[in-house]
């Protein structure tokens, strides 16, 4: 393994379904979790923060305290790591802490991507220095400032016999490139879980479509799912990403009637998300396809990416990581990458001028 410097990484996703955290260390295309740790956000919370992606009345006043109360929960996450590892804080060489994106408007001179969760707060309440900010340099630079993963996943799983490519199912969908060896692409490639569970919930209560079951009774509508991929950002190239604040219900509502069984269209948001990654992927023609973040438990979404790429689509679980994990670890990667002074971003992702170390640091006196 590594010289072995620890670091802890946080994530809470466009899914807004909690906080995963995990301290690990790092070794040539390795990476060793010592600790993990998994937390639902308060209802609450989880409900402000999800008005927040929308642009409403009083939003900074609101923001705020949303602002403080997840560096309160990143710090809680973080202590439970400590403890389960029995590691004192000052064995932790930082934390990475990607925050809660509220607003992810790239492109232009002014594009900007706006993460809340109070550094300040968290690294106070540890003693532990904190890597936050991750998007701005590489938006400056003329980037997308996402997907920041695709680093982490060449680290760990790229194959110099094999093109892979690595999925993340969170809120969104959104794809990593590597061919033989070497990162060559990645970005958003539409809506994944945020309109599936959104649906669930309006229709069927609770928090999310277990194993994809509600949607595999379904019927999927040809005339809604072509819609729906005739939408501008399907047709954009890469470099490019989205967030909940564009795929929401009410850019859904103007597609559906009343004649639509609810059920239906759950299978047809499911087909949507598989339709939108084959879509994505077939000029690269991956050999290998890698699936991480809360989607990969979906079985019935799983069998239709199987199913629409002609190859299997299988769980970052048989590559060494939990697919749970993953996105938690990419960010306690990009904390050991602002450390080494490594870039963290790739130019033939987000589009960047050049290569850049991202991040800022946060101490905690």
């Amino acid at each position: 393994m590594s010289s072995g410097r620890l670091f802890a990484g946080l994530m809470t996703g466009t899914s807004l379904d909690g906080v995963d955290a995990v301290l690990a260390r790092f070794g040539h295309r390795r990476v060793e979790l010592l600790a993990t740790d998994s937390r639902a956000l308060p209802a609450p919370l989880r409900d402000s923060l999800s008005s927040l992606t929308r642009p409403g009345a009083d939003e900074i006043d609101r923001a705020g305290p949303c602002h403080r109360a997840l560096g309160r929960i990143y710090a809680e996450a973080v202590t439970a790591l400590l403890d389960s590892a029995a590691i004192s804080a000052d064995r932790v060489t930082a934390i990475g802490c990607h925050g809660q994106t509220v607003r992810h408007r790239p492109g232009g001179e002014d594009g900007f991507s706006l993460q809340l969760g109070c550094p300040d707060t968290l690294a106070t309440a540890t003693g532990i220095p904190v890597i936050h900010d991750f998007r701005n340099k590489d938006m400056v630079l003329g980037g997308q400032g996402a997907p920041l993963a695709p680093r982490f996943h060449e680290h760990l799983f790229a194959d110099p016999a094999r093109r892979v490519a690595v999925l993340n199912l969170g809120g969104i969908a959104n794809v990593s490139l590597l061919d033989r060896g070497t990162l060559t692409g990645g970005f958003d490639t539409g809506p994944a879980n945020t309109l599936l569970d959104l649906w669930h919930q309006r229709h069927q209560g609770g928090a999310f479509d277990r194993n994809g079951a509600w949607a595999a009774g379904g019927r999927v509508l040809p005339d809604l799912l072509d819609a729906l991929l005739a939408d501008s950002y399907f047709q954009l190239p890469p470099p490019k990403s989205t967030g909940r604040e564009y795929f929401h219900p009410d850019w859904l509502a103007p597609f559906l009637n009343h004649t639509m069984a609810p059920r239906d269209v759950q299978a047809t948001l499911a087909e949507l998300t598989a339709r939108g990654v084959a879509d994505a992927l077939a000029g690269f023609a991956p050999q290998r396809l890698l699936v991480c973040g809360g989607g990969a438990h979906n079985q019935d979404l799983m069998k239709r990416l199987s199913r629409r790429l002609g190859i299997d689509a299988e769980s970052t679980e048989v590559a060494g990581l939990a697919p749970d994990r993953v996105e938690a670890a990419a960010f306690a990667w990009l904390a050991w990458a602002w450390w080494e002074r490594v870039p963290g971003n790739a130019p033939a992702v987000t589009g960047a001028r050049r290569p850049a170390v991202l991040g800022r640091l946060t101490v905690p006196d």
